[in-house]
């Protein structure tokens, strides 16, 4: 007989701030054996100034399951809505930060 796992639903919350969101242009990670640490950066091209808006610290397994997650939905998206083109100006602004 097949043994049948039963799911349990997760009820997911969300306040209202941290529902708006923040925006970010860059992100940097780091990693150590244990934890990915993800930076989510926002940099204001006028004045050359960033800030860390959110700070992500999760496990080797997690950081794995993100990256498929967002591979999935980059699919899905440039499908529907066209390949996304990373221009000459982002790989050299992007080179200043992950080179």
């Amino acid at each position: 007989m097949a043994d049948i796992t039963k799911k349990e639903e997760i009820k997911i919350e969300i306040d209202e701030q941290t529902a708006n969101g923040s925006y970010s242009n860059l992100a940097l990670i780091t990693h150590s054996e244990t934890e990915f640490v993800i930076d989510f950066i926002f940099v204001q091209p006028q004045n050359g100034k960033a800030r860390v808006k959110n700070r992500i610290i999760t496990s080797p397994l997690h950081a794995k399951k993100i990256l498929q997650a967002l591979q999935d939905n980059v699919a899905k998206y440039e499908m529907r809505f066209g390949q996304i083109k990373n221009t000459e100006v982002q790989q050299q602004e992007q080179s200043k930060f992950y080179n």
